[in-house]
């Protein structure tokens, strides 16, 4: 299996800047992609900003030039430098991540989330 651990969040005042950061641990064969989602409460998740192993990178129209996704392959993580926040970026951010696992029968896809950190933006 594999396992997301998730550091960072926090509060902070809007206009401030905050970074999150998920480090895969496993017997990851390969990454296809990380990425980051947020759920406020009442609210369905949605996808925040994902990176392929291609290096294509997607963002949701309300944080992008806000937001920057940056992954190490070599470390298996990926962090999320959020600037510019809002109290409207207030949320839970789940790391995801998607790829495939190295087993005794072969490759085997994966996809697991961490567990989630609070990001509160508020005066």
């Amino acid at each position: 299996q594999v396992e997301l651990a998730e550091s960072g969040g926090g509060l902070v005042q809007p206009g401030g800047s905050l970074s999150i950061s998920c480090a895969a641990s496993g017997n990851i064969l390969s990454l296809d992609a990380m990425g980051w989602y947020r759920q406020a409460p009442g609210k369905k998740r949605e996808m925040v900003a994902r990176v392929t192993n291609d290096d294509s990178i997607d963002y949701a129209d309300s944080v992008k030039g806000r937001f920057t996704i940056s992954k190490d392959n070599a470390m298996n993580t990926v962090a999320l430098q959020m600037n510019s926040l809002k109290p409207e970026d207030t949320a839970v951010y789940f790391c995801n991540v998607v790829g495939y696992l190295s087993t005794d029968f072969g490759p085997r896809p994966f996809a697991s989330w961490g567990q989630g950190t609070q990001v509160t933006v508020s005066s």
